[in-house]
């Protein structure tokens, strides 16, 4: 819940004396997908930053406001996590390298490349042999990295992503995340056993 909160500053401890909700995000709750994807996001922020950060980094606040309000008005959520990912990545001082190798700085080709979570970003074939956990990037992903990384979330949802190349973002930037982290997120191993039910679940007669 997106809330406005009135504090009366005491000696030791502050006390709540008002409260008002901005936004409940009611329509996530009838989504067990939505819903999911609301808590994977919460714990991104939660893993990313510190407690100071939580509350000064007002970008970082906008962002989460936003993709929770696109989510609750039925955006694709696949988009919407995919954008938060790169986006918090920025924010947090982790903006992979995305059109120069950040090796030996020369522009990307337009072929198939390799993502290097050790070199924080895309490498060029040259460098590539020299990295260890390689992830191969395809020319639309990349693309599609370079405008999410500066685009608002509007424009970004215009994007109907392919389940092929949403499966490619989404292993990348996970695997991204996992490696800055030093650790899984539990709640996109959740969102994946959502993903395979959804898969094997029978039809209705």
């Amino acid at each position: 819940t997106h809330s406005q909160i009135t504090l009366a500053r005491g000696r030791n401890l502050d006390t709540i004396i008002g409260s008002q909700a901005i936004n409940s995000f009611l329509p996530l709750r009838n989504s067990l997908e939505a819903t999911s994807a609301g808590l994977y996001l919460a714990e991104l922020i939660n893993l990313f930053t510190a407690e100071a950060d939580r509350i000064d980094n007002q970008k970082l606040f906008r962002l989460l406001v936003s993709t929770l309000e696109q989510l609750s008005q039925g955006a694709a959520c696949n988009t919407c996590l995919r954008y938060f990912e790169i986006q918090l990545l920025g924010y947090t001082g982790y903006r992979p390298q995305l059109k120069a190798c950040p090796i030996c700085r020369q522009p990307l080709e337009p072929v198939t490349n390799i993502f290097s979570p050790g070199a924080g970003g895309v490498l060029c074939e040259h460098c590539a042999a020299s990295q260890a956990l390689p992830y191969s990037i395809s020319v639309n992903g990349l693309k599609v990295l370079r405008l999410f990384q500066d685009c608002a979330i509007t424009t970004a949802l215009r994007l109907k992503l392919s389940t092929e190349l949403n499966l490619e973002l989404e292993k990348l930037l996970r695997s991204y995340c996992r490696y800055i982290l030093e650790r899984e997120v539990k709640s996109a191993t959740w969102l994946d056993s959502l993903k395979m039910f959804n898969v094997n679940k029978p039809l209705s007669p």
